[in-house]
């Protein structure tokens, strides 16, 4: 079956026009000289900020605020003990601390002109220039590699990252002996182990890599040692085999996606930008913002579009707190503001509430100081994965407009790496200010040093990567690719819609492959005007298979149930896991339901103040289990989360068709309940050739009918009998009155 390939997304950065434009006339590159500090802060930046820092309260406060932070931090003298620990450790954060120290201290001298904050990081920079030539790898062996500071390269690279901005705000306050002594005991021996000493980090096209890159690149321009940057620049071949430029070419699509998700996108944006900032302040030649048509700006806007009330969409290995206020977004939106100009940043900035202290940081605190600040307009977007957009896409639909309006997400994206769950084709929803339909994230507790050293659990592998974890078909009760890696590396699914006009947005995809006899597409749509004041969310998930299959659809649910159709069979007093493998293992089974072919079932729950009523037609005989998170968790790892399973046994084909309304308050201070029952009434099927209709008729009695074509060709003309009524449309889809 073959729907309507998406044409490419027009609106990519649907802010001011001009905003590429604003790429190549930034007025950035003034220094490319010898002058220090000069990498994301510079001799200029420091002068406007002295000069109109009291335009800018908001800066001014920031900037007090962290002299008094590195006040405190210095009261007494910085330890920098022998590396002992893992993440989460005491030396480990440790060293974290003394890393970002040694930068805030440097910028602070910059700012404040004050001898003793160049004191502090020279203090700390000469500590560990003794201490590093006598480190050997570190003994934590956790990590294929290995650092000598931090038990892996990452964090080596991360705490370098930080460190060289610091050396290089105290450089000319420094002695030549202290400078002789830090670059050679202690900048230069770590740039050479993170690239030279490290081929299988530096030159991989991953987060690591970046970060690798960047540290070393930007120490190469410090030190005014052209052959560090030429390798963080082209990789250690000097053929661009590896290197920045081939990660840029390799882990953003088009769009400005990265390939391993919203999560890991913030987190690699950081040495992706601020080693940008500090190409384009000592090599603006480059032009590196308008590299790929300007594809770091697209991805630093990305940032902001693949979040939902300031948190990232929790798709892949996720932590679910991790948001807009993020640090890396902080170095991200000030350099994108710095760039564009752009006044709806400086609203998203208001999420953040600090700024980073930078002369980007300081335009955009003294814009929003200045009352410049726009509304973000939070729009429908189409995220085209794989570095030529060839590799499925991630589908955000919007309405309303706002940070926490309606979004529905539609997961068609490629694996995303080791970072990849087995959920091709997976749905969340999100309303109101909450999640709605959500996706597990990650099993971590990051940097809890009790709980597997901060790593990632092993129910990350056993739970929150299988397929049962998120919102999509699971057939046989097996994960997606059989949950290997090597096999869901070489699939993905293929996009077929992106489209929306005043009452609908829709989109849809197909996967093929995840499973070797059954292939399944997805259409789903927010809705306007069929109930109620809110969008309702209609979803159609066909499966065709080859011989008889159990096909399962979890939908994991946010909120306490109020209401449910079919009369319950409930354990209370014995539970017991729903399956032994594939995730199966981890949810105990709560309740069942049992629903005849043609009726109609329905659930509805609260969540803070909004009920949500998720209604399905039953094409054919199905079961409603009722499940809970915990089954087999020995150490209390993983949270108390709740889904319905809808479960099809011995189809060849099967349809989920169903729709999920938002409707009604509860006022919990007043005491008042209104609407807290679904309006809609009745859903029907209807199929004919190669176009398909849903029919809904509210309490009411109103009726609306919803059309779709599978005719590849979007100019068609297409005509359908639906009840007593014949419905024509051009394209894909149609909604109707009836």
């Amino acid at each position: 079956m073959m729907l309507q390939r998406p044409a490419s997304d027009t609106t990519l950065l649907p802010r001011a026009a001009g905003l590429l434009a604003a790429v190549a006339m930034s007025g950035w590159a003034e220094l490319a000289s010898a002058d220090h500090p000069r990498l994301l802060l510079t001799p200029t930046d420091a002068q406007l900020i002295a000069e109109s820092l009291d335009e800018s309260p908001s800066y001014a406060r920031v900037l007090r605020a962290k002299q008094i932070e590195i006040d405190r931090y210095f009261a007494s003298p910085p330890d920098v003990p022998q590396p002992r620990d893992p993440g989460g450790g005491y030396t480990h954060e440790r060293h974290k601390k003394n890393g970002v120290a040694i930068n805030d201290a440097g910028v602070l001298y910059q700012l404040t002109g004050e001898r003793v904050y160049a004191d502090r990081a020279r203090q700390l920079l000469l500590a560990y220039a003794d201490m590093y030539p006598g480190l050997g790898e570190h003994p934590v062996q956790a990590s294929q590699t290995p650092g000598r500071l931090f038990w892996q390269t990452l964090n080596e690279s991360v705490w370098l990252v930080y460190a060289i901005q610091g050396y290089d705000a105290i450089h000319d306050a420094l002695s030549d002996e202290d400078r002789a002594h830090i670059e050679s005991s202690l900048l230069r021996p770590l740039a050479d182990f993170l690239s030279v000493g490290s081929p299988q980090t530096f030159d991989r096209i991953h987060n690591h890599g970046t970060w690798a890159v960047a540290a070393v690149g930007m120490t190469g321009y410090v030190l005014d040692d052209a052959t560090y940057v030429e390798r963080a620049l082209h990789g250690l071949e000097g053929d661009g085999s590896g290197g920045f430029m081939r990660q840029l070419d390799e882990l953003f699509s088009p769009d400005g996606y990265y390939t391993e998700g919203p999560y890991y996108q913030r987190y690699a944006l950081m040495p992706f930008v601020v080693f940008a900032r500090s190409i384009e302040t000592n090599d603006p030649n480059l032009a590196i913002f308008a590299y790929r048509d300007s594809i770091l700006l697209k991805a630093i806007y990305g940032c902001i579009d693949l979040s939902y009330a300031g948190l990232f969409f929790p798709i892949n290995d996720a932590i679910k707190d991790k948001g807009l206020g993020t640090v890396e977004l902080r170095y991200g939106l000030s350099i994108a503001y710095g760039l564009t100009g752009d006044p709806s940043l400086v609203s998203v900035a208001d999420l953040q509430d600090t700024y980073v202290l930078t002369g980007d940081g300081f335009r955009l605190a003294r814009a929003r100081d200045l009352g410049e600040a726009e509304p973000y307009v939070y729009r429908s977007r189409f995220f085209r994965d794989g570095p030529q957009g060839e590799r499925g896409a991630l589908a955000v639909l919007r309405s309303g407009g706002t940070a926490d309006s309606q979004a529905l997400v539609l997961k068609a994206t490629a694996q995303g790496l080791g970072h990849g769950h087995f959920d091709k084709l997976g749905l969340l929803f999100y309303d109101n200010g909450h999640e709605i339909l959500p996706d597990y994230g990650a099993a971590r507790f990051l940097n809890v040093e009790q709980k597997e050293g901060g790593r990632y659990l092993p129910e990350n592998t056993t739970w929150a990567k299988q397929t049962v974890a998120h919102n999509t078909l699971v057939v046989d009760e097996v994960s997606h690719f059989e949950g290997k890696l090597s096999v869901a590396e070489r699939l993905h699914p293929r996009p077929l819609l992106f489209a929306s006009n005043d009452h609908i947005q829709i989109t849809a995809a197909e996967m093929r492959g995840a499973y070797d006899d059954v292939s399944f597409n997805r259409t789903t749509a927010l809705v306007r005007g069929i109930v109620g004041d809110h969008s309702v969310v209609v979803d159609v998930l066909n499966a065709a298979g080859s011989g008889r299959h159990q096909y399962d659809l979890p939908v994991h649910y946010n909120g306490q149930i109020v209401d449910v159709s079919h009369a319950l069979e409930s354990h209370t007093t014995n539970l017991r896991p729903l399956g032994d493998a594939n995730g199966y293992q981890h949810l105990w089974l709560r309740a069942r339901s049992r629903v005849a072919t043609g009726e109609h079932f329905y659930a509805t729950w609260l969540t803070d103040n909004r009920f949500y009523t998720y209604t399905m037609i039953a094409l054919d005989d199905m079961e409603v289990l009722f499940a809970e998170l915990g089954a087999n968790d020995p150490d209390f790892n993983l949270r108390r989360e709740r889904a319905m399973i809808f479960r099809v046994r011995g189809a060849e084909n099967h349809s989920f068709i169903s729709v999920l309304e938002p409707h009604g308050e509860y006022n919990g201070t007043e005491e008042f309940t209104v609407d807290s029952r679904g309006r809609i009434a009745e859903i029907r099927h209807h199929r004919a050739g190669q176009a398909d209709a849903l029919s809904f008729r509210s309490l009411s009695g109103a009726g609306h009918t919803l059309t779709f074509s599978y005719d590849p060709d979007n100019d068609a003309a297409h005509s359908m009998d639906v009840g007593d009524n014949t419905h024509s449309w051009n394209g894909y889809f149609g909604l109707f009155r009836d």
